[in-house]
Formats: structure tokens, sequence, C-alpha cells
């Protein structure tokens, strides 16, 4: 269940809400770890852009279609999706998927090692 946190300019979702949008609507993922922990495994077909390069990287984030930040267990993809909020896009296309990247791969949900 897609859940609104007051103060909060995104929406939590869990791995298998993610995997919905992602499958029904324009959506996409991306994942905000670091290189290592992104190589060892990751959401198959994600945006790979570490927090620290979300304000640097910002046009490298789609312009239409919802933004569904990851990590590994929701704190880094929460204050990604915080600074796309300061950077301009609404709300309404921010979500934070508040279980990580390991539960996704746990769930057995569709994943990728290495770079691609």
């Amino acid at each position: 269940m897609v859940k609104n946190n007051p103060g909060e300019p995104y929406s939590r979702v869990s791995s298998e809400e993610a995997f919905e949008m992602q499958q029904q609507t324009d959506s996409i993922i991306i994942d905000v770890r670091n290189q290592d922990e992104y190589e060892m495994g990751h959401v198959k077909d994600s945006i790979w852009i570490p927090v620290d390069e979300i304000v640097q990287r910002f046009n490298e984030l789609p312009e239409s279609g919802n933004l569904l930040f990851i990590c590994a267990v929701g704190a880094r993809s929460g204050l990604a999706a915080e600074y796309a909020s300061s950077l301009g896009i609404d709300s309404k296309r921010l979500f934070n998927i508040e279980d990580g990247t390991p539960t996704w791969i746990e769930k057995g949900l569709p994943s990728s090692t290495g770079n691609s």
C-alpha cells in the first residue's frame, strides 16, 4: 500500500508495489547505492545514479513518468527523492522503495549483477 508521511515530498512503496508500477505504468527505478553494491545485484533495467550524484546528474532523470528510488534499506533512496523534489520534480512522481534492493532480490523480482 502506497504510504505518504507528513513532511516527505514522496510516497513510500514496497518492492512488490514498485514492481507492479514498473510493469503497468511509465515508471523507472533509480538505484542510488554505491558502485560495488550495484554490481553485486540490482533491479533489472534500473538506472544507476549514486545518491551523492543526483544533483549533478539531474538531467539524466526522465522528464516524465514515476521515479522510484531504491537503495539498501530506504534511507539513501528517501534522500535522493528529497533532492529530486528540491530540484523541482513534482512530488506525485517521486517514490521511495522502502524495503530496498536486498528484499527485492530475496523476493525473486527481476534483478541483474555487474554493469547490466
